[in-house]
């Protein structure tokens, strides 16, 4: 994940030499509609989408959350993806020969909740499919009339108002 995060920012501000750039976009989906009338469509929407989608599916496997559930992982991950992707686009429009454009941003996004939409099922399918290491488990203690008693509950670390555990002053 850090590799990909460090190559995008290093093609997010490497400098482009080109003998003019046009007017930044800030029209959501303006140069999709002129990529469909110059029939360049797949290659705006490739050059959109897949530079962010791979971290549709780091991101949750970074952070660990393949056990929990998709619409919070999802809803999760596309926020920082949107974030991520504003940030580059930012980053871009400083250096030199690149321009602002909302539709890297939408685009961005885009591709990385179809990603975490299309793998990270499977991905989280076989999480839970695999067992966890089961929790170690005190023997129980023996009374002298051979009767078994309960575990002890532990002291908390630090007592907590109202805690079942702490005791009451």
């Amino acid at each position: 994940m850090t590799l990909h995060l460090l190559a995008l920012g290093w093609l997010a501000v490497r400098p482009i030499t080109a003998p003019w750039t046009g007017p930044s976009n800030l029209t959501p989906f303006a140069t999709v509609h002129q990529a469909l009338a110059a029939h360049t469509f797949l290659t705006a929407l490739a050059s959109g989408t897949l530079p962010l989608a791979p971290v549709g599916v780091l991101l949750p496997l970074a952070v660990g959350t393949p056990r929990r559930g998709w619409l919070l992982s999802f809803l999760r991950t596309t926020g920082a993806v949107a974030l991520l992707a504003t940030g580059l686009e930012i980053l871009a429009g400083w250096a030199p020969g690149h321009v602002l454009n909302v539709d890297n941003i939408l685009l961005g996004t885009l591709g990385a909740a179809a990603a975490h939409l299309l793998l990270m099922p499977p991905i989280r399918a076989r999480a839970l499919r695999r067992p966890t290491a089961p929790r170690a488990v005190a023997p129980r203690q023996e009374s002298p009339k051979g009767r078994t008693q309960p575990h002890p509950r532990p002291a908390p670390a630090l007592p907590v108002l109202g805690s079942p555990v702490a005791p009451r002053r």
